[in-house]
């Protein structure tokens, strides 16, 4: 029997997450290429594509990175395939590039950009509003607020895209992607074959004189993806009143809760935007016309505001707009933020508190697992660098070796960037540099930053934490790991035979939870010069349970040999150990059995799990 994601039943209804909505709504377009690069909070959509993929009509992968996902879907939809691309909001950064030049091409085959954005830097660095993307590239642009609405604008996203030969963007954020939501089912048709590519070089090779006239067409385009804007069904007004509200994406939801907790629903004019690029300007001027003062409800950038105050100059209207002037410009926003903003143009009396009173939740600081190699390696290059390196940091879980007592992370900047920021700061910085970097963000974007630092000769310490999977986003695969989730990977790349082969001759691999071992490996590449690499090579303990079946034999106990010194837990941190009775004590149910508490303090014993 097919997944429910894929069965074509159309009427029945699902809960599903919002990131599920958004892979049905692909199915009922009938997709036939998806590609990503995993990062939360669109995640959930490639893993999704990913473990129905054996009984799927379509093709998927996970891409080393988003350009090169980017690069692979254009590609198919230049052929003619029905294309989707996923990623979280910075990696548009990685993907600007085609991205900009897709928007001149075109793509026959239709062509989807989820960039899911995440404001409030739930799980990312910062908190930048793609729709800046789109205008810059000549995007359309849906917002979705719903599960159903995620489900429904994908599909018609890549319907029209698939009209205009274009590429659309489906901007999301945190909360549309990881709210739950009951969803209507539409059909789910077979997506057949891609047309196929149809040679036309004027059209697809933007060289500077085919791409002047790329420019045109596509500004023509976006004057077509206006009029359909105008006539879409997601841009609706509703309400009456003097007083109006200009809401896009989530917001729209938290308008509606605002409205009903204040009694005001309808009574309110309240022009919802689910089709926010273009603007639909006929539709915003007879909106505007319509009331004396607009508050524009959006998350993060005011770009829906000023598009609407240059329409309000350009026709030299009266109309007062209020935006950011009253919400802010940064974090999500939540309803008795909006419904205050509200209050306050309509009259009415602030609210102070949430209406249901919350105890104080105990604080739960993030930190490295239990078992975690990652802790073994930190440790071992504190223990022979103290603070007298500067330790270049990246993406990924491993980032958390900023926390104390490890504190191995001194800047960061974007993904594959601990190793060339590493060098640079090696050319000024009177100090080791160490550069850690994550397996998968070395195939993202460390394999440059090797081969610059190479050729430019770089003196920097490179430490590659293996732990054989994208641990941070889920447990994805990339080139280097054997096993996945659903089966071998049966074209491993090895990381240090592609680092020897970008001319490193200097490698040493190692198990970090052998601390003998990792201690003499970075005292052995502390006394040389140049780019050096340490593998530190062991599986995330979550991925090795899930995926090699392994179960940790031992677990270590000190409830009758602790001295009370505490250092155990004072320089490891690890989650499973905690003070008792004047003692440290492990959980026997979050120990991983690694053993490395037993290579720092030497009373540590250690018995069998279950004894």
């Amino acid at each position: 029997m097919a997944n429910p994601l894929l069965a074509d039943t159309p009427g029945a209804t699902h809960l599903l997450l919002g990131n599920e909505a958004i892979v049905r709504g692909a199915i009922e377009a009938g997709i036939q290429v998806v590609t990503c690069y995993p990062g939360t909070p669109s995640s959930e959509v490639p893993d999704t594509f990913y473990r129905i993929s054996p009984e799927g009509k379509y093709y998927f992968e996970y891409s080393v990175n988003e350009k090169v996902a980017l690069e692979v879907a254009g590609g198919a939809a230049l052929s003619g395939a029905m294309t989707l691309c996923t990623m979280k909001h910075v990696g548009v950064n990685v993907a600007a590039d085609p991205l900009l030049t897709l928007c001149y091409t075109g793509a026959p085959g239709g062509l989807v950009l989820l960039s899911a954005d995440d404001p409030g830097c739930h799980s990312s660095q910062n908190e930048q509003d793609n729709r800046y993307y789109a205008r810059i590239a000549g995007l359309p642009v849906f917002e979705p607020s719903t599960a159903q609405e995620a489900k429904d604008m994908t599909r018609d996203a890549l319907k029209l895209g698939k009209k205009y030969g274009a590429p659309i963007m489906l901007r999301t954020t945190t909360r549309v992607n990881h709210l739950r939501g009951p969803v209507e089912f539409g059909p789910a048709p077979d997506p057949g074959e891609a047309e196929g590519f149809k040679r036309n070089p004027s059209q697809f090779v933007p060289i500077p004189a085919f791409a002047r006239p790329m420019h045109l067409a596509l500004m023509e385009r976006m004057e077509q993806m206006r009029e359909e804007a105008e006539k879409s069904p997601y841009n609706t007004v509703t309400g009456e009143g003097d007083f109006g509200i200009v809401c896009s994406g989530i917001s729209r939801a938290y308008v509606a809760d605002a409205l009903s907790n204040m009694g005001l629903e309808g009574k309110v004019k309240v022009f919802e935007l689910g089709f926010s690029n273009p603007l639909p300007e006929n539709m915003c001027l007879d909106f505007l016309k319509s009331v004396s003062k607009v508050l524009v409800v959006e998350e993060l950038e005011p770009i829906v505001e000023n598009e609407l105050r240059v329409l309000i100059q350009k026709n030299k209207l009266d109309t007062e707009i209020l935006g950011k002037d009253v919400l802010p410009r940064n974090g999500e926003f939540h309803v008795t933020q909006v419904e205050n903003a509200i209050r306050e143009q309509v009259g009415q009396e602030q609210i102070v508190n949430c209406a249901c009173e919350l105890p104080e939740l105990p604080m739960r600081p993030p930190n490295l697992c239990a078992g975690c190699p990652h802790r073994g390696t930190y440790f071992a290059a504190k223990k022979v660098f103290g603070d007298d390196a500067v330790y270049s940091s990246d993406i990924g879980c491993y980032t958390l070796g900023i926390l104390p007592p490890l504190q191995a992370a001194d800047f960061l900047l974007c993904m594959g960037s601990s190793i060339s920021a590493g060098g640079g700061a090696s050319k000024v910085a009177n100090q080791t540099v160490v550069a850690f970097i994550g397996d998968s963000t070395f195939f993202h974007s460390g394999l440059t930053g090797i081969a610059n630092a190479v050729f430019n000769d770089h003196d920097v310490l490179v430490v590659v934490l293996d732990n054989r999977t994208t641990a941070m986003t889920g447990h994805q695969p990339h080139p280097g790991v054997d096993k996945t989730v659903i089966g071998d990977n049966e074209h491993p790349l090895d990381i240090e035979t592609a680092i020897r082969g970008l001319g490193v001759s200097e490698i040493i691999e190692v198990n970090p939870f052998n601390q003998k071992k990792t201690l003499a490996a970075f005292e052995d590449l502390k006394a040389k010069k140049g780019v050096r690499v340490l593998i530190a090579k062991e599986p995330c303990p979550l991925y090795s349970r899930r995926v090699y079946k392994k179960v940790a034999p031992m677990v270590a106990y000190v409830a009758d040999s602790c001295d009370g010194r505490f250092e155990c837990l004072d320089k490891l941190a690890c989650p499973a150990m905690y003070k008792e009775g004047g003692k440290a004590a492990v959980n026997p149910i979050l120990c991983n059995g690694c053993m490395l508490c037993l290579q720092v303090c030497g009373h540590i014993k250690a018995k069998k799990r279950g004894s």
